[in-house]
This record gives C-alpha cells, sequence and structure tokens, in this order.
C-alpha cells in the first residue's frame, strides 16, 4: 500500500502519518495562466510517481490537511491515468491526529521507484466543449463548488464574474464537518440530493482551479455515481474567455 500525504513541504514535515509520502500541489498541475490548474503534462506526472515509488498494482490511500481539495485532486489524477484503486483517509492528518494515531515529522526520505510512464485518459476528464454540450443536456449538471459570492458574480477571480448557466452551487466547505476534524459531512447522498445531485446525472464538477472540486470530484466517486468528471480549466479558463456563456 502507499499512502499520500499532498500538501506543502512545510505541512509536511511538520505532522504526517508515519511512512506517507509527499506529492506536492503544484508538481500535480500545469501552472500555466490563466487555467493554472490543468493536469500536468505526462513527463511531469510520471516524475513525482517515480519519486513517491507508486506501482500500478499498488492500493493507495490520499489525504491532505484541509479536508480533501487536494487528496481529491490526487485521486482524480490517479483515475486520469487509469489507476482506481484508492482510498480515502477521511478527515485526513486532522482525523488521525484525533483518533491518537502515531505521527511522524521530518522530511520525505523514501527512495523512488521503478520509472514510471502512464498515458492520460480522458474519460474522467472534461473540456469547454464538454461543458457547452453539457449546458444543454437535461441529462447532464454542471456542479460548482466556489462559494456562493463567486457563484453569483460577486467576486471573481477571472476576468469576468458569475458562473455557467444552468450550473448548481455548493461550497465545498458544505462538504466537511469542521467540528469533526474535517472528516464528510454524514448523509452526503442526502445532502447532494436535495440540491439536486443525483447519481442518474452526467455530472462535471468544477471551481476556479480544479483544486475544491477535488473534493467533490472524489465524493462522487466514493458515493458511486458512476459519471462524474472534473472540468479541470475550471473557472480560470472558463471565465477568462468571451466566447462562452456566463450566468449572472
Amino acid at each position: 500500500m502507499l499512502v499520500l500525504h499532498v500538501a506543502q513541504p512545510q505541512a509536511y514535515e511538520s505532522a504526517h502519518v508515519p511512512g506517507a509520502r509527499l506529492v506536492v500541489p503544484a508538481e500535480l498541475v500545469c501552472g500555466v495562466p490563466p487555467a493554472t490548474g490543468r493536469i500536468a503534462d505526462a513527463a511531469q506526472l510520471e516524475a513525482v510517481l517515480t519519486r513517491v515509488g507508486y506501482r500500478p498494482d499498488q492500493h493507495i490511500v490520499v489525504y491532505d490537511d484541509e479536508g480533501g481539495g487536494w487528496a481529491g485532486r490526487m485521486a482524480w489524477t490517479l483515475d486520469v491515468i487509469g489507476h482506481h484503486d484508492w482510498g480515502y483517509l477521511n478527515g485526513g492528518i486532522h482525523a488521525w491526529h484525533g483518533e491518537g494515531q502515531p505521527i511522524a515529522s521530518g522530511s520525505d526520505e523514501g527512495a523512488p521507484g521503478n520509472a514510471v510512464h502512464v498515458a492520460i485518459q480522458p474519460e474522467r476528464v472534461a473540456e469547454v466543449p464538454d461543458v457547452i454540450k453539457a449546458i444543454e443536456d437535461p441529462e447532464s449538471l454542471i456542479w460548482d463548488v466556489r462559494s456562493e459570492e463567486e457563484y453569483l458574480g460577486i467576486r471573481s477571480g477571472s476576468a469576468r464574474a458569475g458562473h455557467i448557466p444552468g450550473a448548481i452551487n455548493t461550497d465545498w466547505l458544505m462538504l466537511q464537518d469542521r467540528n469533526r476534524a474535517t472528516r464528510l459531512i454524514r448523509n452526503l447522498e442526502e445532502f447532494l440530493a436535495e440540491r439536486g445531485i443525483t447519481p442518474d446525472k452526467h455530472i462535471i464538477t468544477h471551481c476556479q482551479s480544479h483544486h475544491r472540486s477535488g473534493l467533490s470530484y472524489m465524493v462522487g466517486r466514493l458515493l458511486g455515481y458512476p459519471d462524474i468528471r472534473a472540468y479541470h480549466g475550471s473557472w480560470g479558463e472558463w471565465g477568462n474567455r468571451d466566447d462562452v456563456p456566463v450566468e449572472v
């Protein structure tokens, strides 16, 4: 089993699950404006997976220090390279520590593994044409997990403000229980169904940079939703284009 702690190095060095390997969020994204959160290229992913000792036959557990955003981004990345044997440490390092489990500190000193070769598979990735098609499709829904202020167009991290027409908004923080060490809220499926987010739909989720929507994607997968994808360009891409529709 491989355990991956997805966070900044300082946080990892302060406290991590013994034996966990560090993945820095910047290693998972392309970093190119305006859509900085688009997936990294195959060579960059191969480098980080080789460093942490990845093998395609492993069960992988992902976690972070913030309630699931970066852990979910890692889970999505694994799905995109065709590795579906993963799980989530619910609540991450805060829940682990709260249960009195052992904590390690210091740097990531594990040995690298054999060279990894990956191919990015499109089934879990949504692009602009997929989102445009979903707007008009009654069997599809767009799940926006930015804040309500971003959704309403009160503030924006892009040139344009507002949301994708028809998108359903639930702030990603609503999926976390801050009274239970950032574990996922109880009755997740009922919570989502009350808002129209149901497993019979073809779901595309996004935020500003596909960081917060890492959590919503992972939630859909953990609930067994058969068709959920992430729009990795997210509002960083959509909100900086003038040829796509925006609703305020």
